[in-house]
């Protein structure tokens, strides 16, 4: 299971080394997990702010806590620890409101990120890119057939837990075409080698 405890540690080694983590399908986590992380970010986002304060535009003349590096550190408890704050570190989530399974963000949590839109990837695209790596040579044409039937699948079919017309499918589709063919093209070859050997 993954409790707060466990996204603790983590945050704890992002403010260490300054790195940026990026938390996909935030909302997986339940209701009450969530809410003792947003303490947890809340905590690192006011010693950010602190360690803004402290630097200053002049880079850190106005004091706090010296590292050993000579610039000013300030630091945090996370799950029973004092870290050090880097100022480089940084946390983004993603998440799928509308799916099934994905709890809502606390309001506290909502308030610590600012929403970002993203736009619908171009599926006939990504399906023509994988197509041809697959190695069809007509991966324009069947792209053309085979979005659209599952875009009309999504739409004209009714809601099951068990259907999926999304992007996730629609590769696992792709991927199991480009398989098919390798494995005909195999098959082909391997005909033919024993049509020769039976032939000499």
């Amino acid at each position: 299971t993954f409790d707060f405890q466990a996204v603790g540690l983590i945050f704890v080694g992002l403010c260490r080394v300054g790195a940026w983590g990026c938390f996909d399908e935030f909302n997986r986590l339940e209701e009450r997990i969530l809410s003792a992380v947003s303490q947890q970010i809340q905590t690192i986002q006011l010693g950010l702010k602190a360690l803004a304060e402290l630097a200053g535009p002049g880079g850190g003349k106005k004091g706090g806590k010296k590292r050993s590096g000579g610039g000013v550190g300030v630091e945090v408890d996370l799950v029973g620890k004092r870290v050090q704050l880097n100022a480089d570190m940084a946390i983004f989530i993603t998440m799928n409101p509308g799916y099934a399974g994905r709890s809502n963000l606390p309001d506290n949590l909502k308030q610590l990120f600012r929403d970002m839109a993203m736009t619908t990837p171009d599926r006939q695209l990504i399906a023509q890119v994988m197509l041809f790596s697959q190695g069809f040579r007509d991966a324009e044409r069947l792209a053309q057939k085979i979005v659209p039937f599952f875009t009309l699948c999504a739409e004209q079919l009714s809601a099951q837990p068990h259907y999926d017309f999304g992007l996730r499918a629609l590769k696992s589709v792709l991927t199991s075409a480009g398989g098919l063919k390798r494995e005909r093209i195999r098959q082909r070859k391997a005909a033919a080698l024993a049509a020769l050997a039976a032939d000499g």
